[in-house]
């Protein structure tokens, strides 16, 4: 291994000639410089692991040189040697970005000291450079994992969407209109899901989903899906700003997809009407609603249809600890409306930045 080179600024030759014996037996390799100029020209031409600078030099002091030295592209580790003992030259010199500084004397200590503070400022740079390395490196692979989890949601979107594909051309060779509404449930809550696989790998953001940007997607979808020619229903999404984790985001999205087909096949009793998806958050919750203006649920009635849409709500909520409840949009009105609501508990992990 080459030895480490050491650059001495001193303008007493005496001491220079007696650092560089001292260490050198040490197994430094060490050049020296008389004035501050000569080293900061020398750090400029040459590669020093580390400088040793005087403070008492005529023209450019120590403190200046320290300036000049600091001021280089690649600037060494720095040691600042004094003959004060004045703790104000020290503190002076560590402000100005001196790793060390040793006080000098007469004497074999002064050079053991020396060479005792030259190891720990090399030792604390290898560390920084060790630490600045491994950031580095996590850096690089944490883009390469974002890369890859873009590409398995790439993935498993397409997959996704080939799976609703053999649903759909099932679904129009049945007659039996029960099978054909059990199949289109179940292509729309895989949509629900691809919804947002597709948003983490269009996005840079692979942890978080941007709750107002796919409820506002997930509603054009549920539209689409519910309205014909005869008979439009609408779906109206408005969310506060709020990135969700990607099991909260496909849970909610689940209710939101169960409740709104609910509203759309019974409130209005197949005319159309609307229906509406909110989202809002406290510090500690988030809460969904999903609301219409149609006939009703009685309080205490079966669900109807097979039940199974009730089932998957409380399954979803369940690992999430939702609160489930149902009451009245209109309880006054001869149509009161249903007013679903989902309250979630969060915690710090589960929400991203705000969306812009």
């Amino acid at each position: 291994m080459a030895p480490t080179r050491i650059l001495y600024i001193d303008d007493d030759e005496g001491i220079r000639r007696l650092v560089s014996r001292a260490l050198t037996r040490k197994g430094y390799e060490v050049s020296l410089a008389a004035t501050g100029a000569e080293g900061v020209a020398m750090v400029t031409a040459g590669a020093f692991d580390l400088c040793a600078v005087d403070h008492y030099m005529p023209g450019m002091d120590g403190l200046g040189t320290l300036e000049a030295l600091r001021a280089l592209p690649a600037c060494p580790p720095i040691v600042y040697v004094t003959g004060s003992e004045e703790s104000r030259i020290a503190v002076a010199a560590l402000k100005s970005g001196a790793e060390d500084y040793v006080v000098k004397s007469v004497g074999e200590d002064f050079f053991d000291l020396l060479a005792s503070s030259f190891e720990q400022v090399l030792e604390r740079a290898q560390l920084r450079r060790d630490r600045e390395r491994a950031e580095a490196d996590l850096l690089i692979s944490n883009a390469r994992l974002e890369a890859l989890l873009k590409e398995v949601n790439h993935r498993v979107a397409n997959n996704l969407q080939m799976v609703m594909s053999f649903i759909a051309l099932q679904a129009r060779m049945l007659t039996d209109a029960a099978a054909r509404d059990a199949l289109q449930q179940t292509q729309q809550r895989i949509a629900t899901i691809a919804h947002v696989n597709r948003r983490l790998y269009t996005s840079d953001d692979v942890e978080y989903v941007a709750m107002d940007e796919y409820l506002e997607a997930l509603a054009a979808d549920l539209a689409a899906t519910w309205s014909t020619e005869a008979c439009e229903q609408r779906v109206r999404a408005s969310a506060a700003p709020l990135k969700l984790a990607t099991d909260k985001a496909v849970a909610l999205g689940m209710i939101v997809n169960e409740w709104v087909s609910n509203a759309c096949k019974y409130a209005y009793e197949g005319g159309p009407g609307e229906v509406r998806i909110r989202l809002a958050t406290t510090d500690a919750s988030v809460q969904l609603t999903v609301e219409d203006d149609g006939a009703g649920w009685p309080q205490g009635a079966a669900a109807r249809g097979t039940g199974l849409g009730t089932k998957l709500i409380a399954a979803l909520a369940r690992p999430h600890r939702a609160e489930i409840r149902y009451e009245q949009t209109h309880p006054e009105s001869a149509r009161p409306g249903t007013r679903a609501i989902a309250i979630l508990p969060l915690k710090p992990a589960d929400t991203g930045a705000k969306t812009a």
